[in-house]
């Protein structure tokens, strides 16, 4: 066996995503289906609006959330598919030599797939039993008829089962191009990596090139803190606001998801340039730099582009909120019109800057305890 049970709990951060994005896809896909069964008893202008209203906004939060955190297990699977990659070569290298092809080798990844069945089978046990409690806080008005909590097979079928065959595929495909390496060069562990130069000779400080080469040769990772800060503050902020646009219960649920989310990634991310740049950093410690330029050459780079993903989420949220206040609850009397959020913003900034500053310091910490024997001997 190519990959592992133990190596599938490593998996935290796809197990993470997957039960988020199921979580909030099957409260309110569930939901949205078992109000399409009261339809006919809807007889006052005020459900038939506040119906069309919830199922618009189902749909839309269901492809919002979901295609966010589906995007996010995309690029987690393809990031722990490479690590373990980069991390086994010699092992994968063996097989090869020993006559497995690409594919044989390959296929064992498609226990990946599992790690992504645990999130969503959790994620859906978990809404199923939160469901009471969710459809009383949307009709807690009272505006629409009662109605019980259905269980849906199919839906079941399409949020567990179906997604975890999709990455299991999904993993076989992308370790089969991974895996593009000739047998002797994975057991030397000599793959040859794209060494990205500068466009033209610059006469920068040696800090200032290692820092610019890092973002350079790792635009993935760039994405990955980028895409994580983004949620952060579109999720943060947008929960401020879902007391009055839909439930204090979905407010919660929002901001939890947005700050668990930012915390995983982040930590997945930077956990990685630091492990990549280990042997820089103690050379640098070596040659008398000093631990904060250290920390500068090969984290500070990524630092505003972190920014700009937050920025790019506040914009996001905004417009978001914007249209689902101006479409979707046009025809519903007492809804205010949405304005930007100054000190949600504010606020949101401060905990993203303090959550960030914070993984940042631990792992500049980390990096100051790094030895030279400790590197050398890996």
């Amino acid at each position: 066996m190519v990959v592992g049970y133990k190596d599938i709990f490593k998996m935290v951060g796809i197990l993470i995503c997957s039960f988020c994005a199921v979580f909030v896809c099957t409260l309110f896909l569930n939901y949205n289906m078992d109000l399409s069964g009261i339809e006919n008893l809807i007889d006052t202008d005020m459900a038939k609006i506040l119906y069309e209203a919830q199922s618009n906004v189902a749909k839309v939060v269901s492809a919002v959330s979901g295609g966010c955190l589906l995007l996010t297990t995309v690029v987690l699977l393809c990031f722990y598919i490479g690590h373990y990659i980069d991390t086994h070569k010699k092992q994968l290298g063996i097989l090869k030599a020993l006559g497995y092809s690409r594919f044989a080798v390959a296929k064992g990844f498609a226990m990946f797939g599992l790690s992504v069945f645990l999130g969503t089978a959790f994620g859906y046990l978990g809404a199923a039993l939160l469901m009471p409690k969710f459809y009383e806080a949307q009709n807690k008005e009272g505006y629409l008829p009662a109605f019980n909590v259905g269980f849906h097979p199919a839906l079941c079928l399409a949020l567990v089962g179906l997604p975890a065959i999709f990455f299991a595929l999904l993993a076989v495909f992308y370790s089969y191009q991974k895996l593009k390496i000739p047998a002797l060069s994975l057991m030397r562990e000599s793959v040859t990596t794209k060494v990205v130069k500068a466009k033209k000779e610059s006469d920068m400080p040696f800090v200032v090139e290692l820092k610019n080469s890092n973002i350079r040769q790792r635009k993935s990772l760039v994405f990955f803190i980028a895409f994580a800060v983004f949620c952060f503050s579109a999720m943060m902020q947008m929960s401020f606001s879902m007391d009055e646009l839909a439930s204090r219960m979905f407010s919660i649920m929002t901001m939890s998801i947005g700050f668990v989310l930012a915390s995983v990634t982040l930590f997945i991310a930077t956990t990685s340039i630091v492990k990549a740049n280990g042997k820089t950093i103690t050379m640098m410690k070596v040659f008398g730099y000093e631990a904060k330029e250290c920390v500068g050459a090969v984290l500070g780079g990524y630092r505003p582009w972190a920014y700009i993903g937050f920025a790019i989420g506040t914009v996001y949220q905004y417009g978001l909120l914007k249209i689902a206040v101006t479409v979707i609850f046009a025809d519903m009397e007492g809804v205010p019109d949405y304005q930007f959020d100054v000190p949600a913003f504010l606020l949101t900034l401060a905990v993203f800057i303090v959550l960030y500053e914070s993984i940042m310091a631990v792992y500049a910490r980390r990096m100051g305890k790094l030895s030279v024997k400790e590197i050398m001997l890996e």
